[in-house]
């Protein structure tokens, strides 16, 4: 799909960003990336997307092939990762007689984010009031990742309860 067609299909309200992720094998995050790397923002008053770049707009250019295979592999590859550490239960030390590198399977997404950073999509500032005992949790991760850490608790809880 050419990127004119699909801006027009996304501004006329004909395909959503969803539509085009789940065409794509994508998170909805890459698809807002590739355009903003084509050279678009995102008016919210208007609902249209901008150009904003300084080379020519990239109207004929074929969308699909700036998704490349490798991003969609790693794209189900990170989907499976957490789907599968997600519904996994932690076992007592106790109980378990494997070794450390089964372990290390049990790691979720919320694991990862509390060891490494995470890239960053576009976000909207929420406020919102915390317990003293999630709060005291969320405080030991470094300021930039809190965000990331309360996003990817509220998805996994999220999906658990479907």
């Amino acid at each position: 799909m050419l990127v004119k067609k699909m801006l027009n299909g996304i501004m006329m309200k004909e395909i959503t960003i969803k539509e085009l992720a789940d065409q794509y094998d994508v998170s909805t995050r890459t698809i807002q990336l590739k355009i903003k790397k084509l050279g678009y923002e995102w008016d919210s008053k208007e609902s249209i997307y901008r150009y904003v770049g300084q080379e020519s707009e990239p109207l004929d250019v074929d969308f699909s092939t700036l998704i490349s295979k490798n991003s969609k592999m790693l794209a189900e590859q990170k989907l499976a990762t957490s789907e599968v550490a997600a519904s996994m239960s932690y076992v007592d030390e106790s109980e378990s007689t494997s070794t450390s590198s089964s372990k290390a399977s049990t790691v979720d997404a919320i694991d990862l984010l509390l060891q490494s950073p995470k890239d960053r999509s576009k976000r909207v500032y929420r406020g919102f009031y915390f317990d003293d005992d999630v709060l005291n949790i969320i405080d030991r991760v470094p300021k930039s990742y809190k965000s990331e850490l309360v996003n990817e608790a509220l998805r996994k809880v999220f999906k658990e309860k479907g």
